[in-house]
């Protein structure tokens, strides 16, 4: 006995971790269990709870766009503190070209070498100058990374219940709303990518909009209501980068405002512009649109600020929040939507519950009409382990989908070759004329090897599932190897514990198979 105590230990953690973790999800008993207790319940998937589910393209090649814009400027500056003028500096189809004078290209090669992010091919005075194939990559993951990080921050903004945020392949993202049936709001905070940035109005230009003249270092944008265009400068008084907080709230008017606050660094930038542009009118640029353009008053040295325009409560609110979660590195778009009903959803249940009924009943028949009284046995332990599946997926707050279910059904049939194997095993070694307690300690002995095997190839099947697949794929892995492990403890422990136990407290019983 003393033998079968680690077992009996094991399979009573096994039993406990199962009807705890599994009871309320099974069960809906509402109020009549404890909060602490019934909060433990499964994740239902979208096929299944229904709502909406979004597939975003991250567009990593604007990113770097963006960033080669950047780096132009800076080869620049560079240059003139290098005393170099060159003759020539442009960014044409993703690759900065750079004339210098004859004498001055080895300057110019030595520059390049510093930036470790830059490569350059050269000829004659004249260098194609582009980023490395590994800065690439990394910014591009980076990219994909923020991305995710800044969705899900725009997602958990609006309230949305259990969100599931992934990425898929290289350049997107996965984004589950279970129960959300109208994904309107959520495509449009995900849609925009929310720069903003504080630019001066350059005046002079507005005043000569209509004769169609160009300002060097001034650029034309629209306003938030399409009704006015605005010329602004180019140079940035104060990045978007520099908030840290924003709030959605009314002025003395009772209209919708946004108030904002900046960091150290942009409280001193934006005191500086305001000190030094009173009167003047500054730009609120948001995704290249002017939303605003109040006139300075006075300076602003508290680095607090109140940003007004054509806002409804609802849409003060979403600016609010784009501001908050922070913009994203690279523009999104939406290349896959798919909405599912909550009626469609529950009855997706109804057939997987059913389908998983049918199985286990015609599976609990089948071994008490082939085995008998050892039949309940295992039954008994297809149930744990039917159970035991049920309380990791709670445990690891795994979300359980369609295909989930045809997996967990799967594992039924599984953990019953698991017995068979056993129960075969046993009655060969009770032919050769072994003792009852050592046919079912041989029995079982023999029979892992072969359970391992049909176990093990399983369960590789299922990890590669899981890496390499994506979405219902992932599902029915997570599922399959949660099945395969279950039934591989409930067999070799719960299993041979009861039917040794069965024959040590019934000595004079004979084996039933």
């Amino acid at each position: 006995m003393k033998k079968y105590s680690f077992k009996f230990i094991s399979s009573i953690a096994i039993i406990i971790f199962s009807v705890f973790f599994a009871f309320p999800s099974l069960f809906d008993l509402g109020d009549h269990l404890p909060n602490w207790w019934s909060k433990n319940k499964l994740k239902l998937g979208l096929d299944l709870q229904g709502g909406s589910q979004l597939l975003l393209q991250v567009e990593t090649e604007k990113a770097i766009q963006e960033k080669l814009a950047i780096q132009t400027e800076d080869i620049r500056v560079e240059l003139l503190k290098a005393d170099i003028q060159p003759q020539d500096l442009k960014l044409v189809n993703n690759i900065i070209f750079v004339k210098v004078n004859d004498d001055e290209i080895k300057k110019l090669e030595n520059l390049i070498k510093e930036n470790n992010q830059l490569e350059a091919e050269y000829d004659k005075g004249a260098a194609k100058i582009n980023f490395t194939e590994q800065f690439i990559r990394e910014f591009q993951s980076s990219v994909i990374l923020q991305s995710l990080e800044i969705i899900r921050n725009r997602v958990d903004e609006v309230g949305t219940n259990e969100p599931i945020i992934q990425v898929q392949g290289k350049q997107r993202v996965l984004v589950q709303l279970p129960g959300l049936e109208n994904p309107d709001r959520i495509k449009s905070l995900l849609g925009q990518t929310a720069k903003m940035n504080f630019r001066m109005v350059d005046e002079k230009a507005m005043s000569l909009l209509g004769e169609k003249k160009y300002f060097v270092g001034s650029e034309i944008l629209e306003g938030d209501d399409f009704s006015v265009n605005y010329i602004v400068k180019k140079r940035i008084g104060v990045s978007g980068d520099n908030l840290v907080d924003a709030n959605a709230s009314v002025d003395q008017f009772n209209r919708p405002i946004v108030s904002i606050r900046f960091d150290s660094i942009g409280s001193r930038k934006f005191a500086d512009l305001t000190a030094k542009n009173v009167g003047k009118r500054f730009a609120i640029v948001l995704d290249k649109k002017v939303i605003s353009a109040p006139v300075i008053r006075e300076a602003i040295p508290s680095g607090s600020a109140q940003i007004s325009g054509n806002f409804s409560f609802d849409s003060a609110n979403d600016l609010a929040i784009l501001l908050r979660a922070g913009s994203l590195p690279a523009p999104i778009s939406i290349i896959e939507e798919r909405t599912v009903g909550p009626s469609l959803g529950q009855d997706s249940i109804n057939a997987g519950v059913i389908s998983v009924i049918i199985a286990l009943s015609l599976v609990l028949v089948y071994m008490i009409f082939i085995y008998g009284k050892i039949g309940l046995i295992a039954n008994f332990v297809l149930i744990i382990n039917f159970l035991f599946i049920i309380g990791w997926l709670v445990l690891f707050q795994a979300t359980l989908t369609l295909p989930g279910i045809a997996g967990i059904a799967l594992t039924v049939g599984m953990a019953v070759d698991a017995n068979v194997l056993v129960f075969e095993r046993i009655r060969e070694e009770k032919i050769l004329g072994r003792s009852k307690i050592s046919s079912i300690n041989t029995g079982f002995d023999q029979a892992l090897r072969a359970i391992l095997d049909a176990n093990v190839t399983t369960l590789i099947a299922a990890l590669i599932l899981f890496f390499l697949g994506s979405g219902p794929i992932r599902g029915f892995s997570i599922t399959l190897g949660l099945g395969v492990v279950s039934t591989i403890l409930c067999t070799m422990i719960i299993s041979r514990l009861l039917i040794n136990y069965f024959y040590i407290l019934n000595p004079n019983r004979e084996i039933e198979i």
